[in-house]
């Protein structure tokens, strides 16, 4: 039987359609029994974490995974905000991206991302990407409550 305290929310930052889908068959083929939530821009990330609006019974999130170029606010200020909030900065936060550049990289790091994907473009690969990112921040890493 199963570990329910291995059970964790994943908040999914991802304003292209196509990826959220991606993620989401990821979880499914892996029967990753994570919730995967999903919300499509910076300003919507924020309600859901600090419980605002339509998210006032959002869950809290054991992982965040987080799209860098997002509408409305970018995943770089949301990153930071996330940071920089003392109920906030203990989740930890993959940033998953399209961007190979070594200034993101090293800005995200320097905004204290706990890792840094570069999203495959082939749909095996990232789901394979997906399924370890799961494995290694649910099975492996010790998270806070």
């Amino acid at each position: 039987m199963s570990n329910p305290l291995n059970v964790i929310d994943v908040l999914l930052v991802e304003d292209d359609p196509g990826d959220a889908l991606m993620t989401q068959e990821a979880f499914e083929h892996h029967k990753i029994r994570n919730q995967l939530h999903v919300v499509r821009d910076g300003i919507e990330a924020l309600e859901f974490l600090r419980r605002e609006g339509q998210y006032a019974d959002a869950p809290r999130p054991g992982l965040i995974l987080l799209d860098l170029n997002l509408p409305k606010r970018d995943g770089r200020e949301v990153l930071a905000d996330i940071k920089a909030d003392a109920s906030l900065r203990t989740i930890p936060v993959v940033v998953l991206t399209t961007s190979e550049a070594e200034e993101d990289i090293l800005r995200s790091y320097n905004l204290h991302a706990n890792a840094y994907v570069t999203k495959p473009v082939d749909f095996d690969r990232f789901i394979e990407v997906v399924r370890q990112i799961d494995d290694f921040f649910v099975t492996v890493v010790k998270l806070p409550r």
